[in-house]
């Protein structure tokens, strides 16, 4: 099966010396030797660099090797989970793997790896701070788990994630301000018989390289938060922790 999908994933056209150079280096970082390169570059090919291709055919972007690395990533991390705590029931291994593998924490991930200064960019998204944005970097760190997936396997990836997402676990694990809010306010409201929250986009403003979400938090018709974000997602987790702090909630990862 890993090699008929290494064979759909593999990168269209040839790689310079440029090309071997760069990814050898980040093949350091990651401490993983690919057998094909080009699953690596492809890990690293960011959409809007792709759709500056204006020579031969136009490669495929880094977007279906991260939804890849996504669902192997959480494959990994929800049987880690389920060892590890072996006293915790399925609602709160849940919420455990809802915020480990959320875009806050895979950011640091990728900046240990340096898979910012890798990326493939549009020199305008380069210039706008694509390399330090944290979509781009969560996507490649997702992505490049796919690729280490195609060329190596499970056990492979699972290297990788020991080296740097398992290996921060328990830190994040205790650290309430990276806590899941919206589940803490599904929480909150259901446990005193108000029903899910609502969440609506109110607004959506600036360019696709640099969008800006506004988000209402509403219970039974009333607001009772809004949040602000770079993502829809961002946005309402902003707006349930301020729906929590305006209703005087604690605010607890676990």
């Amino acid at each position: 099966m890993i090699s008929l999908l290494r064979r759909l994933f593999r990168s269209r056209g040839g790689m310079g010396r440029g090309d071997f150079a760069r990814l050898s280096n980040l093949e350091k970082q990651l401490e993983y030797r690919f057998r094909d390169p080009g699953l690596l570059r492809l890990a690293l090919s960011h959409r809007s660099w792709v759709n500056n291709v204006t020579r031969g055919p136009r490669p495929p972007s880094n977007e279906r090797l991260e939804f890849l690395g996504d669902a192997v990533m959480n494959s990994i991390i929800t049987d880690y989970l389920y060892n590890r705590y072996p006293g915790c029931d399925e609602g709160e291994l849940s919420k455990m793997k809802s915020l480990v593998v959320s875009a806050k924490v895979l950011v640091p991930c990728a900046e240990l790896l340096n898979l910012g200064d890798f990326v493939l960019l549009s020199k305008s998204e380069e210039r706008s701070g694509g390399r330090r944005r944290p979509s781009i970097l969560a996507d490649a760190f997702e992505a490049a788990l796919g690729a280490v997936y195609l060329d190596g396997g499970y056990e492979a990836v699972r290297g990788l994630l020991n080296r740097t997402l398992i290996r921060i676990m328990d830190d994040i694990l205790a650290d309430a301000d990276l806590a899941n809010y919206k589940s803490l306010l599904l929480e909150f409201s259901q446990s005193r018989g108000f029903g899910a929250p609502f969440y609506d986009v109110l607004r959506e403003t600036g360019p696709e390289h640099r969008k800006a979400f506004v988000v209402s938090v509403k219970v039974r018709g009333e607001e009772w938060g809004r949040g602000t974000g770079a993502s829809k997602k961002d946005a309402e987790q902003a707006g349930a922790r301020n729906a929590l702090e305006n209703k005087g909630a604690r605010l607890e990862s676990g």
